[in-house]
């Protein structure tokens, strides 16, 4: 078997249960393919950036176990120096040094074939270094605000485009961030279209008889089945647009508004939901297992995610296979999947253009099952296919 070891700073632990849950499912599939094919085995460096002092949630980051075995994939979780807010130029430097020894202990016990960055930045960088040093094959991808938001950084633009240089291949999670790739100077010859996938057993429409009432007991929040339900789920960060969400409500009857995420806007967004009068509409959900997210979504009549950029959502995806249309901009991959109006629509960045897109949407609701029809080519398998078809390639 060939063996490729990832390495991403995004991926799920025991204190960020939903960080980076779409890394883990797709080297999870891909390592479930590989074991009944022969052919691919992953391992998986997570580094875990720390403060000279771990106090408050670093803490608890500090102790986590350095190694453990989950989905059938080892994790090994090195620690490097994170100075918090300002330490960003260094970091990829930091996470190369830290890793290295254990990247190449692994190596001499189970030669690697194929290193992997599953972040651009910074673990892009990183693993361009450690990729040299072992003299493997090197494979970079790109999710959308590693391009979008640090390439507006000097320092970390340089830095990816030197790691892109380096890479045998890349990877994009659309069509439009590709494009965004090569018009910073990444060679658009190297670049792969590499779509996420889905868990087609957990999304998938649910019929809506009493999930509501199950909804609101178990949230503590009132789901009328006479009123609409929007659902937002994202992190709650400037970007995503929450706030512009909240103030549509205002134009939209009744309705009421369920964000899922947790995050640093989350005070600015029940002060602004208080401030407009809209707080008991309003209702924080916190992060959820994906076991009740299928049902938020299947009960909402629109998933409503005003971003101000993405690479391709796998929020889209999963209220799409759902049966619930999307209201969001049109932004990275968005045109990809919401391709007409029985997918949703795509809407400016204002209260007043969201509230227009989710009213048309409330007017008019398609058939789920034909909103669901729109996510069918999403799936972890044809995820980890394709990626194996990648990693073929490197090592050919």
């Amino acid at each position: 078997m060939k063996h490729v070891l990832a390495l991403s700073t995004l991926y799920p632990n025991a204190v960020n249960p939903r960080f980076g849950t779409f890394v883990a499912r797709s080297l999870e599939a891909f390592a479930k393919r590989g074991k009944a094919k022969g052919d691919w085995k992953v391992s998986v460096v997570n580094p875990i950036g720390l403060p000279p002092i771990a106090l408050g949630r670093y803490r608890a980051l500090s102790q986590l176990d350095e190694v453990s075995e989950e989905a059938g994939v080892t994790i090994h979780r090195p620690r490097f120096t994170l100075i918090p807010a300002v330490g960003a130029r260094r970091n990829a430097s930091a996470i190369a040094k830290a890793a290295l020894p254990l990247v190449q202990r692994i190596h001499a016990e189970t030669p690697i074939d194929v290193i992997d960055a599953q972040f651009f930045f910074p673990d892009g960088p990183a693993a361009a270094w450690i990729a040299r040093q072992i003299g493997v094959p090197l494979s970079l991808k790109a999710r959308g605000s590693d391009i979008t938001y640090w390439g507006d950084f000097d320092f970390a633009r340089e830095q990816m485009l030197e790691a892109a240089e380096c890479a045998d291949g890349l990877l994009a999670v659309s069509e439009a961030l590709a494009g965004q790739m090569a018009e910073i100077g990444m060679p658009r010859s190297k670049i792969r279209v590499h779509y996420t996938g889905l868990d087609r057993d957990r999304f998938r429409p649910l019929e809506h008889t009493q999930l509501r009432a199950q909804l609101s007991s178990e949230l503590g929040f009132a789901m009328p089945d006479n009123a609409p339900l929007l659902a937002c789920v994202g992190a709650l960060i400037e970007r995503k647009g929450q706030d512009i969400a909240i103030a549509a409500l205002a134009k939209i009857d009744g309705a009421r508004l369920v964000l899922v995420g947790k995050g640093d806007d989350e005070a600015h967004l029940r002060d602004l939901a208080r401030d407009l009068g809209l707080a008991d509409r309003v209702h924080f959900a916190g992060s959820l297992d994906h076991d009740l997210l299928p049902l938020i979504l299947s009960a909402a009549d629109a998933m409503v995610l005003p971003t101000m950029n993405e690479g391709l959502a796998n929020a889209w995806v999963e209220a799409l296979a759902c049966g619930t249309p999307v209201v969001t901009c049109d932004v990275g991959g968005a045109r990809e999947l919401i391709t007409n109006h029985t997918a949703g629509r795509l809407v400016e960045r204002t209260p007043e253009s969201v509230a227009a897109g989710v009213n048309e949407i409330l007017n008019n609701p398609p058939m789920r099952q034909a909103v669901a029809a729109m996510a069918e080519r999403f799936s972890w398998d044809t995820n980890a296919l394709e990626l194996a078809a990648h990693y073929d390639l490197l090592t050919k």
